[in-house]
Formats: structure tokens, C-alpha cells, sequence
């Protein structure tokens, strides 16, 4: 079971490719779902990029398994513990909608093949900060949401907490930007040329 959790952690950047591809090759966008899609992706990516320039380049690692070198409970992470699985789903979500891809299954099943594999994930990373930081984890844990963002601000004065770093931000979601940007020219561009 381990070897599966370090695959599919380590394996994560990667599976949304079919999907995509899927989403692009069978689309059926109109300008509304181009505008609509647009907009939760942009919602997904703000969620992103806010929680990415505080918890740094740690959110890359791909090998090696989980690691942390704070407890970040600053920024996105004050409001939801996994800012950017969440906005991932949004992007996928915002992605589905803007092709209209065999709409709402095949969204509906990326959605649910992601929300299992981040639950895997997600379960190996809880279990690992609940072992390196105990009860100011378990604390968090009881007063931050997991998956759905609250308007309530956790804060926790005793942990060290990593500066807010926008530019480290942008320069950690550079791969994240480029492949939503494609995705959405393409998108744009096929609307363009069947409509």
C-alpha cells in the first residue's frame, strides 16, 4: 500500500494530462462557457498561488514522499487546509465547463478520480504532520476545513511561519501557469475556428 501512496504522489503532476486532452479534443466551448470556465480557474489559481507564496517550492516535490519544513498556517492555509488541492479541483472544474467535453460526465469523473487520489494523498500528508508536529497540527486540524475554504482566519502566534513571497510564488506555479495558459488558448482558439 505505501508503494501506491509514493506512486501516486509522486505521479500527481501527471495524471491530469489525459483528462485534458480529453476535455480539448472533444470540446464544445461557447463563449459562455469560455467566460465561465475562465473565471473558476482564475478562483483556482488565486487559491494557488496565494497558498504556493507562503508553503515555497516544498509544494513541488515530487520524489522523496511528503515533507515539511513549517507548519504553514498562514495565507490560504489560515482559511483551508489544502489550498491548492482545492484549487486544482476548481481548475479542472473550470476547465470542464469552458470545453463542455462530453458535459458534466467526463468533468464529473476527472472530479472524482482527483478527489480520490488527493484523499490518498492527503491522508499520507496528515498522518506525517500530525507525527512531526503533534497537537499544534491536531489543533489545526480541528479549526481549519480540509477541502472547502472558510471565512474564518486560523492563527496559531506560537508557529514560525515562512514569509509571504510572491515572486518565489509565481516562479513555483510557472508550470502550473503554462499549462493552464495552453489549455485556455486552445480552448479559445478551437471556439474560434469551429464557430
Amino acid at each position: 500500500m505505501k508503494n501506491i501512496v509514493n506512486d501516486i504522489f509522486k505521479f500527481r503532476s501527471y495524471t491530469p494530462i489525459p483528462f485534458m486532452l480529453l476535455m480539448i479534443i472533444f470540446q464544445e466551448a461557447t463563449l459562455t462557457s469560455l467566460f465561465v470556465g475562465f473565471v473558476i480557474i482564475a478562483i483556482g489559481e488565486f487559491f494557488r498561488l496565494w497558498g504556493v507564496s507562503y508553503a515555497g517550492s516544498e509544494t513541488r516535490t515530487t520524489g522523496g514522499g511528503v515533507g515539511a519544513t513549517y507548519l504553514v498556517v498562514s495565507g490560504a492555509f489560515a482559511h483551508v487546509r489544502n489550498p491548492l488541492y482545492f484549487g486544482n479541483m476548481l481548475i479542472y472544474t473550470g476547465i470542464g465547463v469552458m470545453s463542455l467535453a462530453w458535459y458534466p460526465y467526463l468533468m464529473l469523473i476527472a472530479l472524482v478520480f482527483f478527489y480520490f487520489q488527493y484523499h490518498v494523498i492527503i491522508r499520507e500528508e496528515e498522518n506525517f504532520l500530525l507525527k512531526k508536529y503533534g497537537d499544534a497540527y491536531q489543533d489545526y486540524m480541528n479549526n481549519v476545513p480540509r477541502w472547502i475554504p472558510t471565512t474564518t482566519h486560523y492563527e496559531n502566534p506560537g508557529l514560525e511561519q515562512p514569509p509571504y513571497n510572491f515572486k518565489a510564488g509565481i516562479k513555483s506555479e510557472k508550470r502550473t501557469l503554462q499549462a493552464i495558459s495552453l489549455a485556455i488558448i486552445i480552448l479559445i482558439i478551437l471556439y474560434l475556428v469551429i464557430n
